[in-house]
């Protein structure tokens, strides 16, 4: 037999030269062939071809620990060995013969932690069986010696292998290192000329005798042949054992006879014990009864007891709930609600709500309720509470009325000549919330009593708030200087001059600005303190400091309360209904609390507009700026007082576009007009101020006024074109010219007047193209008449028929140049005059005629086309001596 690899010394060098500098000693080297095909029927491998490579068995000892390594080593360009992979034989699961392989040489290995175990493992294919087991012993026995377990082994009898390393088992040359009695133990093996190493057996001597024993056994009765023979033997040796049975039975009879009489005696015996348990139990059964009697008297008597304590101390219980303390009751009914007394009137309203919840059936055992002493004590009870109710209720509407009173006669509170005053009702927010738990517990033993509170609240802070919005509005007006500025912007009668020194009158905004910071921080503030003030049960949405007022902050002297807001209806579907009615009676309240005041509001908003119309773009701006805070306040009636603010300075300024469009339509009316419109360049100068003015979201409100305007300014410009259509075209092309000139740099940050500027520029094309037409056929009719006729009968008719045509001769054509170009120059200087005459604008007069050189040279450019196609043989000026002519005029 052929010198297997695993004992080539040379082989084994190479692989210690490869893995130098790892630290780790070569146990067995040998060559395998690796692959990765499956074995058909054909037992031919498959398409994949084998690789040869190098299988190393090693260890590394570190310490008292040992480790064991399989190492895969391939074949370099050079022949050379060198590393391919490294697998750690701790983690080596499965060793698996691969049946398909008809010698048994192949087999693969399974680790547990391969990164892709949907790959399947590489296939090593050895030389012979001898090989592949002894590869294999040496890592089972790697595995038991310094890992303490084994792999799964398939494919392949581990007796089988046991029993071929018995039958292989070499004369071994061994260089050992071994590590004390408790170490692992690591070992270096030199192997010469053998066939196989085996560094300890796979099983054990005395499991080995077992199972050959085992086989032998099998054999042996495998081999046995006359069964029938067998089965006799054993039938005869029965019959001997049931006859000797039977004689040892026989010669004890004397010994039987002995049992029999012990039993009889014992029987007689237990008949006597029987009897006289029966005497017993008769005895201890009527015993029994007599005591199972006294226990049920017994047991009575003591539940009557345990019951009886137990109701003396229930009735004790309601005796104290339904006792009234006399200091409470004297409270309830004639104490007084100054402040020094407010902490012993809650507790008596603590006590009253409590005693009235321990009267109910939830807190009161149902059997109570209907005793006659707990309905008396209840109705006595709510008698009290009545009294209380009402006592307290009239003490509050009076306090509020009085609170209020005292304010309004001391006129420090409110703004006087000279002087703004901004309302302060700190102090009234602090006396008020001295009852602010009084109102708690008036709520919770009556809520009907609110209604006549709340209303009565309204009504009296309301008179505070209209005088101090009255006061305030009529010296902001007084105090602040503007002069008036016209609202005549576009009035053909006037002059263009009086709107480009329009005084200035930003301190009307800055005024209607201020009434708004002052007011609208107060009112918000003053609905949020109602709301928590007087108990309504609504979510809490403003954050502190959050009241929509730009960026400016209202006053806020009174506490995180104060600034607290309640969500609105629409924005809290998912409330209970119990939420949706508390906000509509807050909302009503609101209304009742500040209804009135929107007066003050609207008449700042009329005298603003009394002195600049213009002013209202700004005061849009403003409004829509507070509006879009207050989208989550407490106060809806703000909400609505914003909006009818921004409705009327829509509405009036509305009204100054409705004046302005009706001041444009009335220049229709004059008398023939030229040049441009007095409208035009107003328009520019208004629209530059309405664009100073825009703050915020006012945008589209001035678009809106753009857009009426301009319409309004390019359709009375047509009518007034239309009543002289003989000069409509230059009218038109010299307004449509000074709209764009005077709107050019407002067009270009303004997205709606470039519409319009762009509308205008189209129109101003149309104009002119229609203008500089007349003013070429004025003089060049015949002309041109003659090559629209050509074009005509090109539709019908060959190029060659035309010169045939009536008065399209070669003659006619001949005449007709005579007539149109002998004095061509004199014609073309005409021309100019003519459009010289009717332009006021000498500005336009250049580009014009630039238009109208080009327009002629165009058609003139199609004429001689034509006559080219047509009449070959006839000469014209050519078009570069009409362009020459053109140019030196």
């Amino acid at each position: 037999m052929a010198k297997s690899s695993a004992d080539d010394d040379e082989l084994r060098r190479a692989c210690e030269a490869a893995i130098e500098g790892t630290k780790q000693s070569i146990l067995m080297s040998i060559r395998v062939v690796k692959g990765r095909g499956v074995w058909g029927k054909s037992g031919k491998l498959g398409r994949h071809m084998g690789k040869p490579r190098v299988l190393a068995l090693s260890t590394k000892s570190k310490g008292q620990k040992t480790k064991a390594f399989l190492r895969v080593l391939k074949y370099s360009t050079g022949g050379v060995l060198e590393p391919a992979k490294l697998y750690k034989l701790k983690h080596l699961s499965k060793i698996e013969v691969i049946s398909n392989d008809p010698t048994g040489c192949t087999f693969t290995l399974g680790f547990d932690n391969l990164r892709s175990q949907s790959v399947a493992p590489p296939q090593w294919t050895m030389r012979n069986i001898d090989d592949r087991n002894r590869l294999l012993l040496c890592i089972l026995n790697i595995c038991k010696d310094v890992l303490d377990r084994l792999p799964k082994v398939v494919g392949i009898d581990v007796v089988e292998m046991a029993l071929w390393a018995k039958e292989n088992k070499p004369t071994v040359t061994k260089n050992q290192r071994v590590v004390q009695q408790d170490g692992p133990v690591s070992t270096t093996v030199t192997e010469i000329d053998s066939k196989v190493t085996v560094e300890k057996e796979l099983v054990s001597q005395i499991e080995e005798e077992d199972i050959v024993g085992e086989a032998l056994l099998g054999t042996y009765v495998m081999g046995i042949g006359e069964a029938e023979a067998f089965s006799e033997r054993l039938k005869r040796e029965l019959h001997a054992l049931e006859a000797a049975n039977v004689h040892s039975i026989l010669e004890s009879e004397p010994l039987i006879d002995e049992v029999l009489q012990g039993l009889e005696v014992a029987s007689n015996c237990v008949d006597d014990m029987d009897e006289w348990l029966g005497i017993f139990n008769v005895k201890l059964r009527h015993m029994r009864e007599d005591i199972e009697s006294i226990e049920t008297r017994n047991n009575k008597l003591e539940m009557q007891s345990v019951n009886n304590k137990a109701l003396i101390e229930e009735l004790d219980k309601l005796l104290e709930r339904l006792r009234v303390p006399s200091e409470y009751a004297a409270c309830l009914t004639g104490g007084l609600f100054d402040e020094a007394r407010m902490v012993q009137n809650v507790e008596a309203c603590e006590w009253l709500a409590g005693a009235l919840r321990g009267l109910e059936v939830p807190h009161l055992d149902p059997t109570y309720a209907n005793m006659r002493a707990v309905k008396e004590k209840r109705a006595e009870l709510e008698k009290l509470k009545a009294t209380f109710v009402r006592r307290a209720s009239e003490f509050l509407r009076n306090y509020f009325a009085s609170l209020v009173d005292f304010m309004i006669s001391d006129k420090s509170y409110f703004s006087q000549k000279g002087q703004l005053k901004r309302p302060d009702h700190a102090d009234l927010r602090y006396k008020c919330r001295t009852y602010a738990r009084l109102l708690q517990h008036l709520k919770s033993l009556d809520n009907n009593c609110l209604g006549p509170l709340r209303k009565a609240y309204c009504s009296s802070l309301n008179l505070l708030l209209r005088r101090e919005a009255r006061e305030f509005a009529n010296e902001l007006r007084a105090s602040t200087k503007a002069s008036r500025n016209p609202t005549v912007w576009l009035e053909a009668s006037t002059g263009s001059s009086q709107n480009v020194n329009a005084a200035d009158t930003s301190t009307v905004s800055e005024a209607y600005a201020k009434m708004l910071t002052i007011f609208i921080p107060l009112l918000v503030d003053e609905s949020s303190f109602f709301a928590h003030f007087m108990c309504f049960e609504v979510p809490t949405l403003v954050p502190p400091g959050g009241v929509g007022n730009g960026n400016k902050s209202g006053n806020n002297d009174d506490g995180d309360d104060d600034d607290l807001g309640i969500m609105d209806i629409d924005e809290n579907d998912g409330k209970t209904g119990k939420t949706s009615v508390e906000l509509a009676a807050l909302n009503e309240s609101l209304q009742d609390l500040l209804d009135g005041i929107q007066e003050d509001f609207y008449a700042v908003v009329d005298w603003a507009y009394k002195i600049d119309p213009l002013r209202c773009i700004s005061m849009h701006g403003i409004t829509e700026r507070y509006l879009s805070g207050q989208k989550a306040d407490a106060a809806g009636f703000v909400r609505l007082l914003l909006g009818d603010l921004e409705s009327r300075i829509s509405l009036q300024f509305s009204r100054f576009v409705d004046e302005a469009c009706h001041q444009i339509e009335r220049n229709e009316r004059n008398v023939r007009q030229m040049g441009v419109l007095s409208y035009i360049p107003r328009f520019a100068t208004l629209a530059t101020r309405m664009e100073q003015y825009i703050q915020g979201q006012s945008r589209d409100l001035v678009d809106q006024a753009y857009t009426k305007f301009v319409s309004i300014m390019f359709v009375t410009l047509e009518k007034i074109a239309q009543t002289d259509p003989k000069y409509a075209d230059i009218i038109l092309l010299e307004n449509y010219a000074a709209f764009q000139n005077s709107l050019y740099d407002l067009a270009n940050v303004v997205p709606t007047l470039a519409k319009f500027y762009h509308q205008a520029s189209e129109a101003y094309e149309q104009a002119c193209t229609r203008y500089i037409s007349t003013i070429i056929y004025s003089q060049f009719e015949r002309l041109f008449q003659f090559a629209r006729r050509i074009e005509d009968l090109m539709y019908t008719i060959t190029p060659e028929e035309i010169p045939f045509q009536l008065g399209l001769s070669k003659m006619d054509l001949r005449k007709m140049l005579k007539a149109s170009l002998s004095g061509v120059d004199k014609s073309i200087a005409l021309m100019y005059k003519k459009l010289q005459k009717y332009l006021t604008s000498e500005e336009l007069l250049p580009s014009l005629w630039d238009k109208c050189k080009k327009e002629f040279l165009d058609k003139y450019e199609s004429f001689a086309q034509l006559v080219a196609k047509i009449y070959p043989t006839e000469n014209i000026p050519s078009v570069e001596e009409m362009r020459t002519l053109l140019a030196s005029m």
